[in-house]
């Protein structure tokens, strides 16, 4: 408790702090600012009775990555969602056009640029998205427009304000990180990820009993001892692989200059265990949504197909629905599929991001060598070489967080709101943010001599 109540005897760090608080209570307060054309009470029923369905699964994957909820119908419906999207592309894009890879090389004033590029693009992708969505509300399929409001013009203005609120958002996550503390963009995610553990503890509570041998659909106390004992195995764990790093010892040239010998120190070069971070989750469990959404949209359509002498529609029915089955989050399929792709996109996110070529050169721009490689080709090949062996330890981490929720969901009946706490996306993306918070919190405190937050010996 001394060591918190130090953060805010620093007056600089107790206004950062304060100052991102009022930034994501606003945000907080505008997630529940509905949109006008909406039937509220419709729009509640629709979530209850879509929650499961591949509809469902798919707007509430991407409510989740963008710190909303499955009914986006209010004016930060959207989330942060597309400006993430838009970062990711011009990530991606920088990695295979040169003009990009050139100006992400420029410093300072080429991120500037990328970053403005980031920007219209997230604009685009707002009005987008939002128009599907509005246009998806109008539907039959949804029906939650009152039906004085289902006109072209209405749905524009509602389009504008869930663009304009996007843009806010991001506006918000700009001034968090130039005035406030931490990351901003992430800080409104872990923001609408910790929204919801108020309802699944409300819900763990009124489904808890105090007996050893609960009744069906109750949770007794040996249960909730093991989930608990579990959240802490798990959180633990994160945060072991999170900060997990393979130092690779280097050493640094020496240099006669007169009677004096500057350099031949050595240093070590930290490589992440875990280098992709949450972006394998993302993809994979996005990835994955579409399978049980086509092949049970197929199912629907062909089950009305019909032949003289045999139904034509209730094999193919049947078929379709077997496969949108075999994609449920529970099935062995589904788990299988999960754990090769999260393997995969760790490899290929890691190759985007790690360049060994270029950090081979920077070490010896810098007149700095690993013991044992030669400089250039064969310190990039060594370098390449071990972030393929730990990469692999980090992706069967990843896999293993992945899965809990589904194992814990499947073997202690308990409700997914609950599961997914336990680990997956949300647990790591709000693990991920505190560390750094954390970080940048020793920071400001060590940089006016008090003791930060975290001994680290």
């Amino acid at each position: 408790m001394d060591k918190l109540l130090t953060i805010f005897k620093v007056p600089e760090l107790r206004r950062k702090i304060l100052f991102t608080a009022l930034l994501l209570a606003i945000y907080r307060v505008g997630f529940y600012v509905p949109l006008p054309i909406v039937n509220q009470a419709q729009l509640k029923s629709w979530e209850e009775q879509n929650t499961q369905t591949g509809a469902g699964k798919l707007f509430g994957t991407v409510a989740m990555f963008g710190g909303t909820s499955i009914g986006m119908s209010t004016i930060f419906g959207l989330g942060i969602m597309p400006y993430i999207s838009a970062s990711i592309i011009f990530q991606l894009l920088a990695s295979v056009v040169p003009s990009l890879e050139a100006m992400m090389k420029e410093g300072e004033s080429g991120r500037k640029r990328i970053n403005e590029y980031t920007r219209y693009a997230t604009v685009g992708l707002c009005a987008i998205q939002s128009a599907f969505w509005v246009q998806y509300m109008m539907s039959p399929q949804m029906n939650v427009v009152l039906p004085d409001y289902r006109d072209f013009w209405h749905g524009l203005v509602c389009v504008c304000i869930m663009t304009a609120g996007t843009i806010f958002l991001m506006w918000v996550g700009e001034q968090i990180d130039e005035y406030g503390i931490g990351n901003g963009i992430s800080l409104l995610i872990m923001a609408g990820i910790l929204a919801r553990l108020p309802v699944a503890l409300n819900g763990l509570w009124q489904n808890s009993t105090r007996n050893l041998t609960p009744e069906p659909g109750k949770y007794g106390i040996f249960t909730i001892l093991l989930l608990l004992g579990l959240f802490v195995a798990v959180v633990v764990g994160v945060i072991a692989i999170t900060e997990s790093q393979r130092r690779i010892p280097t050493q640094s040239a020496k240099h006669v200059r007169g009677r004096r010998v500057f350099g031949g120190t050595r240093q070590y070069l930290p490589l992440k265990v875990n280098q992709a971070g949450v972006m394998p989750i993302i993809f994979a469990s996005s990835l994955l949504i579409f399978p049980s959404f086509v092949f049970s949209s197929l199912s629907r359509a062909t089950s009305s197909l019909r032949s003289d002498t045999w139904t034509v529609g209730s094999f193919f029915a049947g078929m379709f629905q077997e496969l949108a089955d075999a994609f449920q989050r529970q099935s062995y399929i589904y788990t299988v599929c999960y754990i090769i792709l999260i393997y995969f996109f760790c490899y290929f996110w890691t190759a985007i991001t790690f360049n060994p070529k270029d950090m081979a050169e920077n070490l010896k721009d810098y007149g700095s060598f690993i013991p044992g490689y030669r400089p250039g080709r064969r310190t990039a090949d060594y370098l390449e070489k071990v972030m393929l062996r730990i990469t692999y330890v980090g992706a069967a981490f990843l896999a293993l967080v992945a899965v809990i929720p589904s194992l814990v969901q499947s073997a202690l009946g308990v409700d997914w709101t609950v599961a997914s706490f336990l680990g997956g996306t949300g647990l790591l993306i709000v693990i991920s943010v505190c560390l750094d918070l954390v970080q940048k919190i020793d920071s400001h405190l060590v940089m006016r001599n008090y003791t930060g937050l975290v001994n680290r010996r």
